[in-house]
């Protein structure tokens, strides 16, 4: 477990950015907070990270937003942004082709709300043995001041 105090919006893109450089293809990164917490602010910096200059915005009613990124060192082909708030059920995600990204080489998936699609989670770590998604907590600390905390694996 890793932890990180962050102090703006700024140090949080920044660690995002830093965070971005250890992602390889099939990862998937549960973001986990309250609203306003700053879960949409790291991806932001994970999308500066890959190079994506786009602007980085929560996909709360498109429910998915990709990302397909240059040719890179690290051979990532896109950055999905999933966001789960406002979902009825994990249909509604499998039905927009969701399912096919989670633990997809070459693609990262970060997911916003996951609590959400928790059986999803499990059907396709059942299916992809030895995939286990790094869970971040994002904290209010005060109204600045967040503490983010990244767990590795089946933690």
């Amino acid at each position: 477990m890793k932890s990180f105090i962050s102090l703006s919006q700024k140090t949080t893109i920044d660690f995002g950015a830093k965070l971005s450089q250890s992602l390889k293809g099939g990862d998937i990164l549960l973001l986990y907070g309250d609203l306003g917490a700053g879960k949409t602010t790291l991806v932001k910096g994970i999308a500066a990270g890959l190079g994506i200059k786009k602007e980085i915005t929560s996909p709360t009613f498109a429910l998915l937003n990709l990302y397909k990124l240059k040719a890179n060192k690290s051979k990532l082909e896109a950055l999905v942004h999933i966001d789960t708030y406002r979902l009825k059920n994990e249909q509604e995600l499998i039905d927009i082709g969701a399912e096919d990204y989670l633990g997809a080489p070459g693609t990262v998936c970060v997911i916003e709300w996951p609590e959400k699609i928790e059986g999803l989670l499990k059907s396709i770590r059942q299916r992809r043995i030895g995939l286990w998604p790094k869970k971040i907590n994002i904290e209010h600390a005060d109204e600045k001041k967040r503490k983010i905390i990244i767990k590795a694996g089946k933690a």
